[in-house]
């Protein structure tokens, strides 16, 4: 039906069995990832299972690849990406090589900027032998409520995805992955969303991410293009500014 419809679009359900919390007096979700809260906390200690802050999800030690190991204190005053990756998946393995040399970019650009990557490694084995490619730091493997705790916080449903967060520890973007992709000399980071995207092969995911208005133009005609842009851009401006004021997605 209509309404069956209008749900799994409004909670951007892509695969089931999907279980989201809702609190009704808002009709905000308070957590995309109700599977995972359910297996975690059976008991329901956790309840009502509401988003909490980064800096408590991933409080503890963190290492890093010579075997030493950080608090996660350490993150605090920097842009963190948090990367949800595995050696088993290719385009998680294609993507660490050029993550690699962003990271190294910008910290060279004198940005604070850390990586953080949660595990999705079938072994310890497998983790470290991905984690010896990568400079950033790590949850460690064997502290799985830990990595199941920050894959439940931003509701992952699929590898790679990197998040991106300001020196507070709020996201900037889910989409860290196609900023990546798409500027490879990291111009643009922290990767704020833009009102208007040209759409390309690497950002057609955000197609489902949400609501998208596609104006298409005559590309042989390259004021054309410029031209709509000028004309879409306030008006997207002001609906993000809108459902950002009620805290909302747009």
């Amino acid at each position: 039906s209509l309404l069956q419809l209008k749900l799994w679009n409004k909670y951007r359900v892509s695969n089931i069995p999907s279980l989201i919390f809702i609190d009704a007096s808002t009709g905000k979700v308070v957590c995309r990832n109700g599977l995972l809260v359910i297996r975690d906390d059976p008991e329901g200690l956790e309840f009502p299972w509401g988003p909490k802050p980064f800096s408590e999800v991933v409080a503890g030690p963190l290492l890093r690849n010579n075997g030493q190991t950080l608090d996660s204190s350490a993150l605090e005053g920097s842009h963190v990406g948090v990367y949800f990756s595995a050696h088993w998946c290719p385009p998680c393995r294609s993507l660490t090589r050029v993550l690699v040399e962003s990271y190294r970019k910008i910290k060279e650009a004198g940005q604070k900027f850390e990586i953080l990557f949660v595990s999705a490694d079938r072994s310890e084995e497998s983790f470290k032998q991905y984690f010896s490619e990568m400079p950033w730091v790590a949850v460690p493997y064997a502290d799985e409520a830990r990595r199941s705790r920050l894959n439940r916080l931003y509701g992952i449903q699929g590898i790679p995805t990197l998040i991106v967060l300001d020196s507070k520890g709020e996201v900037i973007t889910r989409q860290g992955r196609v900023e990546v992709l798409n500027d490879v000399e990291c111009r643009e980071f922290p990767w704020h969303p833009k009102p208007v995207l040209e759409l390309t092969d690497s950002n057609a995911v955000q197609l489902n991410e949400g609501p998208c208005l596609v104006l298409f133009v005559d590309s042989e005609d390259d004021g054309e293009s410029e031209a709509a842009k000028q004309l879409i851009q306030p008006i997207a401006e002001k609906i993000i500014a809108k459902y950002k004021a009620k805290e909302e997605e747009a």
